[in-house]
């Protein structure tokens, strides 16, 4: 028991959140799977739009997802043997927080304004920052002979968010066309479809905002590193120092 104590008393911060959000995944998984047995396959004429079936499979994916995505940093950094930096894994946390339990379990995308919007902007940041971060590794790993300069990690930075963007609005136009759902927007609350720019602006303004974010932040990371700003180190990974007594 004071073993176990010992080890919460020791757990960081950002270990605190991840384990608020797996226990929130959780919770969420148990009730969506008893709403997959209890929801209408289809809609029914002339009643009001019900979530069906495939909307709550949907959403369990989303979280099994979830789960997957906040064990991945762990795993990656143990197989790779590189600390992730405590801030942004903390941008990383809050980013799966706000985007699949708040935006898709809580529906924050259909009642809060422009909440996608601000996910986007916020991500194309924290993207950016977790680019620089890993070829910062690179270039602090003495078994690398060249070194970067800050332009060259901005522009890979920069890359580097706006690809993994472009990737997540991929992943919306498959699932809208396996599942019929409507995460890029090209249709009404009420199924009337869009056509034209219309039906381009939602994906569109995605990707403008990912843009907006991403560069915002490479400009900023760019600036710090060559006027050596130390705050930029609360950005960067390191690699895992043995501890003593363990054989490299």
């Amino acid at each position: 028991m004071k073993a176990m104590l010992k080890k919460l008393k020791s757990l960081s911060i950002a270990q605190w959140i991840a384990i608020f959000i797996f226990v929130s995944m959780g919770i969420s998984m148990i009730f969506i799977t008893i709403e997959i047995f209890l929801a209408p396959v289809k809609q029914t004429a002339g009643q009001p739009k019900e979530t069906l079936r495939s909307d709550y499979i949907f959403l369990l994916f989303e979280c099994v997802l979830g789960v997957i995505i906040l064990l991945l940093p762990t795993i990656i950094s143990r197989r790779f043997k590189f600390e992730i930096p405590g801030l942004v894994y903390i941008l990383f946390l809050v980013f799966l927080y706000a985007s699949i339990y708040l935006g898709t379990v809580q529906k924050f995308y259909s009642t809060v304004p422009h909440w996608d919007k601000i996910l986007h902007t916020f991500s194309g940041a924290m993207l950016g920052a977790i680019g620089f971060s890993f070829v910062n590794l690179l270039n602090n790993d003495e078994h690398v002979v060249m070194k970067m300069k800050p332009g060259f990690l901005s522009v890979f930075a920069f890359c580097f968010a706006v690809t993994l963007g472009a990737f997540w609005e991929i992943y919306e136009y498959t699932f809208d066309g396996l599942m019929n759902l409507n995460m890029q927007r090209y249709e009404l609350s009420n199924g009337t479809p869009l056509v034209g720019r219309a039906a381009l602006a939602d994906t569109m303004g995605d990707i403008i905002v990912d843009v907006i974010g991403s560069l915002v932040f490479v400009l900023i990371g760019y600036w710090a590193l060559k006027k050596g700003k130390p705050w930029m180190k609360n950005f960067e990974f390191k690699k895992r120092v043995p501890k003593e007594g363990v054989a490299k």
